[in-house]
């Protein structure tokens, strides 16, 4: 019964683009990073309610999920990642506590600012023409199927 002592957390990330096709990115203060706004579901909400949470705590933007884009496994945390392609409802961009810049980056400009296993969550993000991806990284590259 040892697997049951050994959980995953769920996490969801919200990709918002424009209307130029450019996906918004955050860059954290925590950690400087620049990824897709989301955080870690909490225990008793529903996916979609902690999708549009997390998304306008670090954005200030209100979102609807258009579709699931993709599935990601940090290996190395145990975290199981939702990535969703949104729309914007209404809100502001507004630097907060988790936010410190955005920035609206098109597929080369994500590759040059976010890590590989960030980077592929907003690429896969920005393809509406493909399946959601299934894919597992160990915080900072991708790595093949194990």
């Amino acid at each position: 019964m040892d697997h049951l002592k050994v959980g995953h957390s769920v996490s969801v990330a919200g990709v918002v683009l424009d209307d130029q096709g450019r996906a918004l990115l955050v860059q954290r203060r925590d950690n400087g990073h620049w990824e897709a706004p989301g955080g870690i579901l909490e225990r008793d909400e529903d996916i979609t309610t902690g999708l549009v949470r997390e998304v306008r705590e670090e954005t200030g933007l209100i979102v609807e999920p258009l579709a699931l884009t993709g599935v990601y496994k940090n290996m190395t945390r145990a975290v199981v990642a939702l990535v969703f392609r949104c729309t914007t409802t209404g809100g502001h961009l507004t630097a907060n506590r988790e936010s410190r810049a955005f920035r609206w980056a098109d597929p080369q400009e994500v590759r040059t600012l976010a890590n590989e296993a960030f980077a592929i969550r907003v690429l896969d993000a920005m393809r509406p023409d493909q399946p959601p991806a299934v894919r597992h990284h160990d915080g900072t590259r991708l790595l093949t199927n194990p």
